[in-house]
């Protein structure tokens, strides 16, 4: 992206900080932006609010316009990187009844790994051996697997969340990614989504540049909330599926393991399953993200 942007001779910024946007009922919003101590003004055609969850695009849009979907569980998860060689070529989810724990590859020689923990956790509670212990207990298993242990040189515990507002859009200012929505990680679609609204917003911009059609931008909030209500579904069911959110109540326990026995067990319900997770078309023209 970089290269592509050196190679239009347009201008490239790095180290501002936006502080606001204005003139969005007009045709050229304003970004208010400082670097270096100096502020400037940049006029634009359109805005893709790309800044985030807590970046200032979405609270830009005047109250009463946004429709917020907002749902936090009630467990953490704390991850490693560990110079350790990844245990499988394959990534492991496991419901143990101490809690989830989820093993994965980052390349040959790096390992990521989560277990669940509460939310009020704290990270100096856990030392490298503790966490090793938990992860040995939560993802051991009967056929002698072995997990493979190292540095940990980093590690954080993230609070589970899936959030939507509706619609996407505000005159020319359009979100995208996290500054639109979230969701828990254990259906890995964040980036994916990401990817996906912004596929979507620069396929409404080439139109509108080239030809002066604005239907693709008009149309790009229900075209994203699409994918997104269907990964929003798919990652609730993957959270519920693995995560003991009451580690006494062993009815949703056994209805977890017989969720679990139904996706290993059955191949309709495991190529559901495959086709959620990689990702399904949803736009004509857009390949699978």
């Amino acid at each position: 992206m970089i290269a592509a942007r050196i190679a239009s001779r347009q201008p490239l910024i790095f180290e501002a900080q936006v502080q606001n946007l204005s003139k969005l009922e007009t045709e050229k919003p304003v970004i208010t932006f400082t670097q270096n101590g100096q502020v400037t003004e940049l006029e634009c055609d359109f805005i893709a609010g790309c800044d985030g969850f807590h970046g200032v695009c979405r609270d830009a849009i005047p109250e009463g316009i946004l429709k917020v979907f907002d749902r936090i569980y009630p467990f953490a998860w704390l991850g490693i990187l560990a110079e350790a060689a990844p245990s499988s070529e394959e990534l492991i989810y496991s419901n143990h009844e101490r809690g989830f724990a989820l093993h994965s590859m980052r390349s040959q020689k790096i390992s990521r790994n989560y277990i669940q923990v509460p939310t009020d956790e704290k990270l100096e509670a856990w030392s490298d051996d503790r966490i090793w212990h938990e992860l040995d207990k939560r993802l051991e298993t009967k056929d002698g697997f072995s997990l493979t242990t190292g540095k940990i040189f980093e590690k954080g515990i993230t609070g589970m969340r899936s959030f939507v507002v509706e619609p996407m859009q505000y005159k020319h200012l359009f979100l995208a990614g996290d500054a639109a929505h979230i969701v828990p990680p254990t259906g890995a679609k964040g980036m994916n989504l990401a990817i996906s609204d912004v596929r979507v917003l620069a396929a409404g911009l080439e139109d509108f540049f080239a030809t002066g059609d604005n239907t693709k931008l008009e149309q790009y909030s229900e075209t994203c909330l699409k994918r997104i209500w269907q990964a929003q579904r798919f990652s609730y069911a993957m959270t519920t599926m693995f995560h003991r959110s009451d580690l006494s109540d062993p009815y949703e326990h056994k209805l977890q393991l017989a969720q679990l026995e139904l996706v290993t067990g059955s191949i309709s319900a495991a190529t559901s399953l495959a086709e959620n997770y990689v990702g399904m078309l949803d736009s004509p023209g857009l390949e699978v993200v």
